[in-house]
Order: C-alpha cells, then sequence, then structure tokens
C-alpha cells in the first residue's frame, strides 16, 4: 500500500546520538508532503480525465459502430432498391414490346382488311361503271331508234278519230 501524506507527517524517527537536525528533517518531510500531496491530486486528476477520455471514446466507439451499421443497412436498402427498379423496369419494357406488338398486329390487320376493301371497292366499281355504260348504250340505241321518227308522224286527230270509230262500233 502506498504512503499517504499523512502517513509521511506522522512518521516519527528515532532519536540517536548525534542524529539528523529535527528541524531540518521536519522541513524536508514538509516539503515532501507537499510535493506528494501535488502529485497525488494531479494523479487523481489524470484518472478523472483518461476515465472521462474513455467513456468519451467508448461512447464514439459506439456511434462510430452504429453508424457503420447505419451505413450498411443503407447500402443494403439502396441494393435492394436498385434491384427492385431494374426488376421493375424490365417488367415495364417487357410489358411495353408486348403492347407495341399487339399494335403492329393490330395495324397489319387493318391495313390488310382496308386492302383487300380497296380491291373490292374497284372491281364493284368496274362493274358498276361497265352496267352504267351499257345502260347509257342502250338509252343511247333506243334514242337513235326510228320508232321515235314514227312518233313524230303521227297524228293526235287521225288517232282520235280513229279510237272514235272504233268505239261506235
Amino acid at each position: 500500500m502506498p504512503l499517504t501524506p499523512l502517513d509521511i507527517h506522522n512518521k516519527e524517527f528515532t532519536k540517536g546520538f548525534r542524529g539528523y537536525d529535527e528541524d531540518e528533517v521536519n522541513e524536508f518531510l514538509d516539503q515532501v508532503i507537499k510535493d506528494y500531496e501535488m502529485i497525488i491530486r494531479e494523479k487523481k486528476e489524470l484518472e478523472q480525465k483518461v476515465q472521462e477520455l474513455t467513456e468519451k471514446l467508448s461512447h464514439f466507439t459506439n456511434i462510430e459502430e452504429t453508424l457503420n451499421k447505419s451505413i450498411l443497412v443503407a447500402q443494403e436498402a439502396a441494393e435492394d432498391v436498385k434491384r427492385n427498379a431494374q426488376k421493375e423496369a424490365k417488367l415495364i419494357i417487357k410489358e411495353a414490346e408486348k403492347n407495341a406488338d399487339r399494335i403492329i398486329n393490330e395495324a397489319l390487320a387493318k391495313s390488310r382488311k382496308i386492302a383487300m376493301e380497296i380491291e373490292e371497292l374497284k372491281k364493284q366499281s368496274k362493274v358498276f361503271r361497265t352496267r352504267f355504260q351499257m345502260l347509257i348504250e342502250a338509252q343511247l340505241d333506243l334514242l337513235k331508234n326510228d320508232d321515235w321518227d314514227h312518233l313524230m308522224e303521227y297524228n293526235v286527230e287521225t288517232i282520235f278519230d280513229e279510237e272514235l270509230e272504233e268505239a261506235k262500233r
């Protein structure tokens, strides 16, 4: 067990013949007590500082560990978000490609149908044109017919008189 300042203060030496000067020894012991007390006080202050710094170091070590764990969790979460976003983007692209294929196929089917309808309308217009031409030619033939000239030669009075005579009979 280390000496305390009180131990030094209470220390008594045996007196011998022609021993040390008692006043010098007491002065020296007083100086030793003061220095020893100062060293003990400094030691306590330093121990207290070491304890405070150790607590701070422990606190900051805990914060560092927490931050490291948080960083790892954040990195994992970011990776999860990134993976999910990539999966979702792939699904969106696939869906868009399916829709594009469907739209293209529908457009092709409609264009084929329209082309067939156009061809059918062309055929119908040829048939109509031919029939219309035949109708007009038939009408022209009727107009060119000599029957029209005979109609002009008829006398209405003569026809009327003939019908009256026939009615009398």
